[in-house]
Order: structure tokens, then C-alpha cells, then sequence
């Protein structure tokens, strides 16, 4: 596979194998490097291995009954395998995880209030948060609860921001969402990126959107990394585009039809 330039990474993942209940393998030999002030996407369709592959960096995966038996994550030159959610956010590593967690019965201003400061490399104020959420501003003595769910995924993801994240992990963050908000929410994790220095790893199912933003992109299919590169090469793939982008191409395959062709030749070269 295509690799990145190894400058300045910040985050690598080695190998990395997940098991759940001593018995079901999740992700096997996924290998994937987040360099600093980067955007990083891992696509693939539901049941990848792409959520267990965030919960793994961010120490969530005893709460499912899953654990790492092989590889190692290793997060500014540290092995990290096997630290728990908090010692992850210390280090300044902040998982947003999917649909929209937040808490319904407080206000917006509450549920900025409570975030944990981590460990981070900057110094990240609310005032700013609201220059890239003005709503969450307007909406600050409103219930959480009563957001619309555009609102709500910004109020997790500048919960996030207030924990001093130095690598944001975003976890199917458009999901559900109307796609003239995913395109605004998109354009807010590229000026942190170009204006903050933020690095981010997104996973995402909305290939286009998230490599309209992306540095550097790894397609997962059934555990394991089949593809990488950067937009432009994974945008001009044609399986890429027909299985994971809903382009056409000129010669029309079923996805089975792909999976045979995998198992007598290499397709993803």
C-alpha cells in the first residue's frame, strides 16, 4: 500500500488486532499514521471495523467486551495500548463518538461547562469555540435536548474542542445530518485544521464529504485496510468511486462480483 510522508506523526497504528468476547476478531492487521495538523479519513460501509478502530485509540473498547490482541498504537512516540479513556484525554487525545452525545437535560452553556480540560498543547477559550459555533452562543442557556440535531453534533464536537484535543477523533459525525449542515460542519474541521493546528482522524461512511477535507484517506473493508491514498487516488479508483462513493463506472459490477475478482487477483494495486 501507498503510505504517507512519515513527517511529523503523530499518531500510528501498527498491525493493530481487536478481538470481542475471546472469540470475534473485528479488526485484523490495520495499519494507518495521522501526521500532525492533518486530516485523516477511514471510510467503508457499516460493519468495517471503523468505529472499533477509534475506540481502540481512545481506550473505550473493555466498555464493549473487546480488547487489543496484537499490533500497538503508539500516540507521540508513546505505546498506548490498552490506556483508558481518561488517561487518553490527558494526553490529549478526544473521542466525539456518534450520534450526537450530549446531555439532554442540561443547557448548552452547562454541557460546555462540565468538559474536561486534558493535556493539550493550546489553549482553546469558549470565545473561540463561538467564533466557529455562533449558534451554540445563541443557544447557551438553552436544554440541550431541545437542539436540532445539526446544533447538537456541534455542541459534542465543541465539548471536544474544550478538552484541549491535540488528535479529534470524529466518529460518523454526519450521520443523520442534512447534507447543507454536514458541508458546514466539514468546512469548521478544515479551518480548525488550517487555522488551530488541529489534527483530526475522521470515520466516516459520507466518502465525498469527508475526503472533499481530507490530507490522506484509508478505505477498511471487513477489519482490515484494503486501500489508501491520498483524495485524488482514492477519487480516481473506479471500484472506489462505484462501491464507496456511488459513482458509476463504464462497466457496471456487482459487489460480489468485485469480492470474486479479489480472491483470484490483487484489486486493490
Amino acid at each position: 500500500m501507498e503510505r504517507q510522508a512519515k513527517d511529523d506523526v503523530l499518531l500510528k497504528v501498527e498491525k493493530l488486532e481487536v478481538v470481542y468476547n475471546h472469540a470475534i476478531m473485528a479488526i485484523q492487521g490495520v495499519s494507518i499514521e495521522v501526521p500532525e495538523h492533518a486530516i485523516v479519513a477511514v471510510l467503508g460501509i457499516n460493519g468495517a471495523g471503523k468505529t472499533t478502530l477509534l475506540r481502540a485509540i481512545s481506550g473505550f473498547l473493555p466498555a464493549d467486551h473487546a480488547e487489543i490482541t496484537d499490533g500497538e498504537i503508539r500516540f507521540a512516540g508513546e505505546v498506548v495500548n490498552g490506556r483508558r479513556p481518561h488517561e487518553m484525554i490527558t494526553r490529549g487525545v478526544v473521542l466525539v463518538p456518534e450520534r450526537q452525545k450530549v446531555f439532554d437535560t442540561l443547557t448548552v452553556s452547562e454541557n460546555l461547562r462540565i468538559a474536561r480540560s486534558g493535556k493539550g498543547n493550546r489553549f482553546f477559550p469558549r470565545e473561540t469555540l463561538y467564533e466557529y459555533f455562533p449558534v451554540l452562543k445563541e443557544r447557551s442557556s438553552q436544554l440541550a435536548g431541545y437542539l436540532s440535531g445539526g446544533e447538537r453534533q456541534m455542541l459534542a464536537i465543541g465539548r471536544a474542542l474544550l478538552c484541549q484535543p491535540k488528535l479529534l477523533l470524529l466518529d460518523e459525525f454526519s450521520l443523520g445530518l442534512a447534507t447543507p449542515i454536514i458541508s458546514q460542519l466539514m468546512e469548521v474541521i478544515r479551518r480548525l485544521r488550517d487555522e488551530q493546528g488541529l489534527t483530526v482522524l475522521i470515520v466516516e461512511q459520507n466518502a465525498m464529504a469527508a475526503l472533499k477535507i481530507a490530507d490522506y484517506g484509508y478505505v477498511m473493508e471487513t477489519g482490515r485496510i484494503v486501500f489508501d491514498g491520498t483524495p485524488q487516488k482514492l477519487l480516481a479508483h473506479e471500484d472506489v468511486k462505484e462501491f464507496y462513493l456511488g459513482i458509476k463506472g463504464s462497466k457496471e459490477k456487482s459487489y460480489r462480483e468485485v469480492k470474486q475478482y479479489r480472491r483470484t487477483r490483487r484489486w486493490w494495486g
